[in-house]
């Protein structure tokens, strides 16, 4: 009886397999990362490159500025306040805003045409003569804010000031989360566990207080740097206690201060007792420390810096955690021990080979890092100790349309558009996170 062979599957030569997608190109097999890129890049496109147009000064032809240049995004009419967007029906309410908005010109051409009063055109609420003055109504694709000020316009610059300050901040975060985490994971050892408890410790914080009180410290720092009050008050109390050393040597006192304590307060008492004296000092010491004279953009940069510091300043301990885990387990790889074994020097070492094999994860995780900081941007916004006003950003922009819904009167539009933005911008980055983790994981490749 003749054995039988059992004939192997067939399977195509390695040579002739087809060839793999190169890690460069994996995101676009990832549905959802692709979807979170276009979507990403049209909101980055439509914000930021539109930021020299809406932070653009232009002239005031009335108001208060009197003919003087006006930031785009704070451009409005108080007459045109509140006005819905054009393609939605107006109330009964804006009629009268945007008959009042149509050229005076215009409104006598159609009333001359129609045999009829200017005033009584601007007072027609259907006919002829309203459909002619409907035609030349203002149109504002999201509608005017309280101050007449275009949402569209203010939508825009405030998705550029989130976007630049969400980004920033994880870029921060990043860089300190990567070199903190990888100190610890090549150093190892007693370094190792004294920097993870740090880690740890702050892990148990409330993360929303310790952005809060950053935010507001670092504010305060620049406040004072500014106004120099700090400065003047020491000056005067030095001035006082001199002042006070005089009187004690002309009065042949026995017992004079003899702590730096109990010389300011013999100051803090001499200046009680003679408030002439004091309102001369302050003036003098408001002429030699005068307050910082800052332009608004200046003071506005540095506002924006403070916050996205006191953001990035807290955002990178999950960072330093991956970080640390995967030099752990790159440094027993035998590439890092041959590089040992040559002599190449630590910081050869981490640049030319550690560093290179973390790229995969610190994009992904900084993909992940952004829409969590620019979150954090908006409600401190939100809260009023984010971005300041006038500048908006989509924070203060939804603080302010939160203000104007009411059973009486909703002017919905002014809440919409900044929230639907936002979550539009922080579900596509959600979106290309998981993509490229997807893309540069092989694990989690396999695994689906």
């Amino acid at each position: 009886m003749r054995a039988s062979h059992t004939q192997p599957p067939a399977t195509i030569p390695a040579l002739l397999a087809p060839p793999a997608v190169p890690a460069r190109f994996a995101l676009l097999r990832t549905p959802t990362g692709l979807i979170g890129l276009g979507v990403l890049l049209s909101m980055v496109l439509a914000c930021l490159l539109t930021l020299p147009w809406t932070l653009g000064e232009v002239r005031a032809s009335s108001g208060a500025g009197g003919g003087s240049g006006v930031p785009r995004y704070n451009l409005g009419e108080t007459s045109q306040n509140r006005l819905p967007p054009f393609w939605v029906s107006p109330r009964e309410v804006d009629v009268p805003k945007l008959h009042g908005a149509v050229d005076p010109q215009r409104v006598a051409a159609i009333a001359s045409e129609l045999g009829l009063s200017p005033e009584q055109v601007l007072a027609s609420r259907e006919g002829p003569a309203f459909e002619r003055l409907k035609e030349h109504w203002p149109r504002f694709l999201l509608g005017t804010d309280a101050l007449g000020r275009s949402v569209l316009v203010r939508v825009l610059a405030g998705g550029g000031s989130s976007l630049v300050i969400g980004i920033a901040a994880a870029a921060l975060s990043v860089c300190i989360g990567t070199l903190y985490g990888a100190i610890a994971g090549y150093v190892g050892g007693r370094v190792d566990g004294v920097m993870m408890r740090i880690v740890d410790v702050l892990y148990g914080l409330p993360y929303v207080l310790l952005v809060v009180l950053l935010a507001i410290a670092s504010d305060a720092m620049v406040g004072e740097y500014l106004s120099r009050q700090k400065e003047r008050t020491a000056w005067v109390r030095e001035q006082a206690i001199t002042l006070v050393q005089a009187d004690l040597v002309i009065q042949s006192d026995p017992n004079p201060p003899a702590s730096r304590a109990q010389w300011r307060d013999a100051a803090r008492d001499y200046l009680v007792k003679h408030p002439d004296e004091q309102s001369r000092l302050s003036r003098e010491a408001l002429d030699r420390f005068k307050p910082r004279e800052v332009s608004q953009a200046t003071r506005t940069m540095l506002d924006m810096a403070t916050l996205l510091i006191a953001i990035g300043g807290v955002s990178w301990l999950t960072m330093a955690r991956v970080i640390r885990g995967q030099v752990l387990s790159l440094k027993q790889q035998p590439f890092i021990e041959a590089a040992r074994a040559l002599g190449l020097s630590t910081p050869r070492i981490f640049f030319r080979h550690l560093l290179p094999n973390l790229v995969g994860p610190i994009i992904v995780y900084a993909t992940l890092t952004v829409p969590q900081a620019i979150l954090q941007e908006s409600f401190l916004s939100f809260l009023g100790i984010g971005v300041k006003p006038p500048l908006p950003s989509w924070g203060n922009l939804a603080a302010e349309g939160l203000v104007e819904l009411n059973p009486y009167q909703s002017n919905w539009w002014l809440l919409l558009f900044p929230c639907l933005l936002l979550a539009i911008t922080l579900l596509s980055l959600n979106f290309l996170g998981e993509g490229l983790r997807d893309a540069l994981d092989p694990k989690r490749s396999r695994g689906r």
